[in-house]
């Protein structure tokens, strides 16, 4: 295993230099991809639409192809389902991503074609661990195995045809080359389980009697399956489990309000910590510096990049902008066009630039994930945030949370209500209440206008609930597993009347 890490660390290495020509070119290499797959669509349903053959530019191509979101793709992509192929892409479709990112029943299925599978997802997998080694050349990663924490996938029969639809993480590990699967953990038929409960309990034991040295995943399903081999082994703490463990990479959700309960389960003065920003539409970005969590937009995954900033979402013909016209700090809708066939495609995702040379960036959350009662447009990132600056002002530990608005009989104020579960509550509330409600008006000065002697927003109500609350939840709404996440920021009541009736039980 030695000699497998020497060798794996060097090879990993070798992509640093293709890394680096696109952040030294990036435009030319989004305009080499946007020829490439304006080029591939040409043959395709969409692009006889849209006449693809007549694009010369990409003027052509903004002027010519709307942006769409997934309910405008849907009767396309329900027809790949269907069985029907080339219509959005010239490759035969056979899986795809369920997003289970909404509290509705209603999933959305985003295709995952071959190209976009070695392109995009498995090359953002092996550049995530090549930017690791980089980082920390003295790595061991490749001496144990990788945990990897995913979700399930099933089949369907149409007509005399089938596809298979499921997590994305699941397509993921069903399609690995074996030389992965001999190097990862848990095994395939445990790994792809879908009754979850279950699954962690297999998943638990078969894990722990290996030498894990990396770990992959959600970190609040991840948290899960970490207490239950502390239960099952009886040990104090994960290092006792795993001593070589090393890296944690992660995704998902944002990992401020798990890094205090990580800490604590993994005390380890050598543990490191990547984000990534890998999505069932395409993998975005990694984070490329080992003292930041900044995430490097990767320009060569058969992606083309615009732009739209938010505060012009809701205006008739928004200006969509290319990477070369954005500028940092203005929070922007991420708009992709894919080699799996998603044509200008808003995914719903909201990020700001925190550097243009080369292009990094941050999720600062979901365009329909905030909170706008009376226009102080709270964004997650700005919960995160002042949850932060309470926790650490108060000692608190934050499992899980969600808010949403709470109007007076009247309908003349407002407040935020807040479900919050905590890990380790404060030991006054009152203060904690206090702190956070300070610390969103140093973060967002349209809050700090709307709280201003309570005359629109009163201060925030918080419900502090007992642990295990989202997970059944959760569980009530058969959303257990990897891919599925608590919506934190919602402009409306329906998630908050879910769960208040359920700690009043």
């Amino acid at each position: 295993m030695a000699i497998l890490n020497a060798v794996m660390s060097w090879l990993m290495r070798k992509r640093i230099h293709q890394i680096e020509l696109f952040v030294k070119y990036p435009h030319e290499v989004q305009d080499e991809w946007f020829k490439r797959l304006i080029n591939a669509g040409r043959s395709t349903e969409w692009g006889r639409l849209y006449d693809y053959k007549s694009i010369i530019s990409y003027v052509d191509f903004a002027n010519r192809v709307p942006v769409s979101d997934y309910e405008q793709l849907k009767p396309f992509i329900d027809r790949l389902r269907a069985g029907e192929q080339n219509i959005l892409w010239p490759e035969e479709i056979k899986w795809f991503a369920k997003s289970s990112g909404t509290t509705s029943s209603k999933s959305k299925f985003i295709p995952v074609s071959n190209a976009s599978l070695e392109e995009c997802h498995f090359k953002g997998g092996k550049d995530m661990i090549s930017l690791y080694v980089n980082n920390f050349p003295d790595s061991e990663v490749f001496d144990g195995r990788g945990l990897v924490m995913g979700g399930s996938h099933s089949i369907t029969e149409v007509s005399t045809d089938s596809y298979y639809d499921g997590d994305l993480s699941a397509i993921l590990i069903q399609n690995l080359p074996f030389w992965v699967q001999f190097m990862k953990t848990p095994n395939l038929n445990i790994a792809l389980m879908d009754e979850w409960e279950a699954k962690i309990e297999m998943m638990a034991h078969e894990t722990m009697q290996h030498d894990v040295t990396s770990i992959a995943g959600v970190p609040s399903w991840t948290m899960v399956l970490l207490r239950k081999i502390l239960e099952i082994s009886g040990k104090e703490n994960i290092s006792e489990v795993w001593p070589r463990l090393e890296v944690f990479f992660h995704g998902g959700v944002s990992l401020d309000p798990y890094r205090e309960q990580l800490r604590q389960l993994i005390p380890s003065g050598k543990m490191h910590y990547m984000e990534t920003y890998n999505a069932s539409e395409g993998f975005f970005g990694i984070q490329d510096l080992s003292d930041g969590n900044e995430l490097l937009l990767m320009l060569d995954y058969g992606i083309f990049y615009e732009f739209i900033p938010v505060d012009a979402l809701q205006d008739e013909n928004p200006k969509v902008l290319r990477l070369s016209e954005v500028e940092k700090g203005v929070v922007y809708a991420m708009v992709i066009t894919t080699n799996a066939g998603l044509w200008r495609y808003l995914i719903g995702d909201t990020v700001i630039f925190t550097s243009l040379s080369p292009f990094r960036l941050k999720i600062t959350g979901r365009t329909k994930s905030y909170i706008n009662t009376f226009g102080e447009e709270l964004m997650v990132d700005n919960a995160e945030k002042a949850l932060s600056i309470a926790c650490s002002k108060c000692h608190a530990v934050i499992s899980d949370y969600t808010a949403g608005p709470h109007f007076s009989p009247d309908r003349q104020t407002a407040a935020h209500e807040w479900i919050i579960e905590f890990e380790k509550a404060p030991e006054n509330p009152e203060y904690f209440n206090e702190a956070f409600d300070n610390a969103l008006k140093s973060l967002n000065s349209d809050y700090e206008a709307k709280r201003y002697h309570n005359m629109v927003l009163m201060p925030p109500i918080i419900h502090a609930v007992p642990q295990g609350t989202f997970y059944n939840w959760l569980k009530m709404k058969g959303k257990l597993g990897g891919q599925n996440k608590v919506p934190r920021l919602s402009n409306d009541r329906i998630i908050l009347d879910e769960i208040l009736p359920i700690i009043k039980r």
